[in-house]
């Protein structure tokens, strides 16, 4: 083999193998975030499995000694990839109907979520995307009281708040238009990570159940495992399960749709995605095209269908903000929530050891 055929195929052999390892390590379900992190970018593992594939065949891998095995294992590897992220394309079946009732219907609910990157020093671009959008309640994360003091200009449109500012890029503030009939902060795992749980009153009167959340990411500088994000979710999937009244789970959970833990959750607390049948709509990185997944999620129950769901304007901040329209819909729910994956014993095992796990590591 020419010299230069030599080197696409080593390049080839380098693609492939990076992206059989991004594939496999996941597989071992271990917390620790140097596994966890290949949880997030399938669709660049996709890209260089497929660039490897694309080098070796015409750089003649045949002269390699197990050529066939690595060209099936590379295919294989591809193809499963792309299977987690098939759903959420829009030529997978829609798992959230659209609403088809007029836009002043009282039973309807928007909301707002954006991370505005503590460090963002622009108000005036997320406040501009707020009141250009008029959400009925806006969510924003990693706001200290820089961002407090900005966004209470607010106030006068949205009277019903709860905030929570912190100079850690855990801090959540939330503005309502509509009454917050009750409304709390809690700390579940981490002393420094707060999490907001509350009802809100639809103008026909019919109450929501809301959970917001920001757990930290599995990265080294912010967590050395998934353990603690893993279980705070899984422990809001279990408070869920405790009433079947239209719910709404909301915020950065630093998790990708496509992950195990993020499914768990989904099984547990027999909420849908709106994301499945229409698009990723990847909300980070906000500055790196190449590097964006979808971290900010809206996930409901099945009361809900869908009036209009979008990401919104680059803000400053390395997340762009996403709204939701959503219709309280709930003649037919149980139609919509059929097609959820039921909880199995392993399902409902695997999800009791993560949070005995999280526990025992936080008393520790």
């Amino acid at each position: 083999m020419p010299a230069f055929l030599y080197f696409v195929n080593a390049l080839g052999l380098l693609l492939g193998s990076a992206g059989l390892v991004a594939t496999l390590l996941p597989l071992l379900r271990q917390t620790a975030w140097w596994i966890r992190v290949f949880d997030f970018p399938r669709l660049q593992i996709v890209a260089g499995l497929l660039l490897g594939l694309l080098l070796l065949l015409p750089a003649g891998a045949l002269a390699l000694a197990h050529a066939p095995a690595v060209l099936l294992a590379l295919g294989a590897a591809v193809l499963y990839q792309a299977a987690r992220i098939w759903p959420y394309t829009p030529w997978h079946r829609r798992q959230v109907r659209d609403s088809q009732r007029p836009p002043n219907d009282p039973n309807h609910l928007s909301l707002l979520v954006t991370n505005v990157l503590m460090y963002n020093r622009d108000a005036s671009r997320c406040l501009g995307v707020i009141r250009e959008q008029r959400p009925d309640v806006v969510l924003a994360v990693e706001t200290d009281e820089w961002w407090l003091s900005q966004l209470q200009r607010l106030t006068p449109d949205y009277p019903y708040t709860c905030h929570a500012p912190l100079p850690n890029t855990y801090g959540m503030l939330v503005f309502s238009r509509l009454p917050l009939v009750s409304k709390e902060i809690q700390f579940i795992l981490d002393p420094g990570v707060p999490s907001f749980h509350g009802r809100v009153r639809l103008p026909s009167g019919v109450e929501a159940n809301l959970h917001f959340l920001h757990p930290k990411p599995p990265a080294p500088q912010e967590s050395k495992t998934s353990t603690r994000r893993d279980a705070e979710l899984l422990l809001v999937g279990r408070a869920i399960q405790a009433h079947d009244g239209p719910t709404i789970v909301a915020g950065d959970l630093n998790d990708v749709a496509w992950s195990r833990t993020s499914e768990l959750f989904r099984r547990l607390a027999r909420l849908l995605d709106p994301r499945v049948g229409r698009g990723l709509l990847p909300t980070f990185h906000a500055d790196y095209k190449l590097l964006r997944w979808p971290l900010d999620h809206v996930f409901h129950s099945a009361h809900f269908r869908l009036q209009d769901l979008k990401r919104l304007p680059h803000i400053g901040s390395d997340h762009y903000p996403i709204y939701i329209r959503l219709s309280y819909e709930p003649q037919g729910w149980q139609a919509q929530e059929a097609g959820l994956e039921a909880m199995n014993a392993a399902d409902r095992l695997e999800a009791r050891l993560k949070i005995r796990e999280a526990i025992e590591e936080k008393v520790a």
